[in-house]
């Protein structure tokens, strides 16, 4: 490894890690996996951070709690979250890393309700898992401060592809086994991007001075309706376009009837009032902060997109 442009990724065996993980860069992973250059640490273990950033040039944060439903634990967020990205940003910058990229989340703002929302969208986020991420951006920003180090925060929206585990994917399943309803056209639109932009943007930011202290939403230019994503799935999976659709009053009251069973049951339900919010609210967020200061923009449409999530290598019928 050239200590010159070393770098480190951490959740290096999720998701995004996966996708960002070079060959010959090291990884920082809580259980060995056979990774190469692999370095065993947690985010509550300073030292074994301390490690892991010896001879570092740059650290691409991905690790982290990512459960972002109210039901999940609210203490993890805090202590994943953003204790463990304070101790990890004190051990990159007392080991001289030059660049810190933190991936983020949109839910570290204030809910958008029916607007298009950019960086500067003012109020604090309403979830626990938002408001740990605040936490940890600013933390980030501070230390770039405070050690002299190229700092960028990705506010990430809902992101896709083969290997994830979010929403999108559930829903494709859902829909391949024919038990998925078919969402009502409501008007909503949700953003997303696929995770092969989101590692693009990441090595954008690093590489580019002008990011340095930055914030920047990473989303597709274009937010969809939950009816276009759902037809959209439908015709990658070669399944016949759905001519009804469930009404929303029925969904929602669905939902209703969800929250009650959870009370009653204190158990998690299939269907509750967030899970249908999910599916027929909107959540947009405008990229246009990073496409004006880096040129950057998602190339993958959400056709090759979800193309891509439903590969043969993901199970899917592509």
């Amino acid at each position: 490894m050239n200590a010159a442009n070393a770098t480190l990724v951490t959740g290096a065996s999720g998701f995004i890690g996966q996708r960002l993980l070079r060959p010959c860069d090291r990884a920082l992973v809580r259980t060995a996996r056979g990774l190469p250059n692999a370095v065993v640490g947690d985010l509550l273990d300073p030292a074994s951070l301390a490690v892991a950033c010896q001879g570092i040039d740059t650290v691409f944060h991905c690790a982290g709690y990512a459960h972002a439903f109210a039901s999940a634990n609210p203490d993890a967020h805090w202590r994943i979250n953003h204790e463990g990205t304070c101790n990890l940003l004190t051990a990159a910058g007392e080991a001289g890393v030059r660049r810190f990229v933190f991936l983020s989340s949109v839910k570290a703002m204030a809910e958008p309700g029916s607007a298009c929302i950019d960086e500067d969208w003012p109020g604090e986020p309403a979830s626990v898992y938002g408001k740990a991420k605040r936490a940890a951006e600013e933390a980030v920003l501070d230390a770039g401060a405070r050690y002299g180090m190229h700092v960028v925060n990705l506010r990430l929206a809902m992101v896709y592809g083969c290997g994830g585990r979010g929403n999108l994917e559930r829903m494709a399943r859902g829909i391949a086994a024919g038990w998925f309803p078919p969402l009502p056209e409501t008007g909503n639109r949700r953003s997303l991007v696929h995770v092969d932009d989101v590692v693009e943007a990441a090595r954008l930011v690093a590489a580019q001075p002008a990011a340095s202290g930055r914030t920047y939403i990473v989303a597709g230019a274009r937010a969809y309706s939950g009816r276009e994503i759902y037809d959209t799935l439908r015709a990658v999976l070669r399944k016949p376009p759905a001519r009804c659709r469930v009404p929303e009053w029925f969904l929602r009251s669905g939902g209703r009837v969800g929250d009650i069973l959870e009370l009653l049951s204190r158990r998690p339900f299939p269907l509750n009032s967030e899970i249908v919010d999910r599916l027929l609210g909107s959540a947009c967020y405008l990229p246009d902060r990073i496409g004006k200061e880096l040129s950057w923009s998602a190339k993958t449409s959400l056709a090759d997109g979800v193309s891509e999530m439903l590969g043969v290598s993901c199970g899917g019928r592509g």
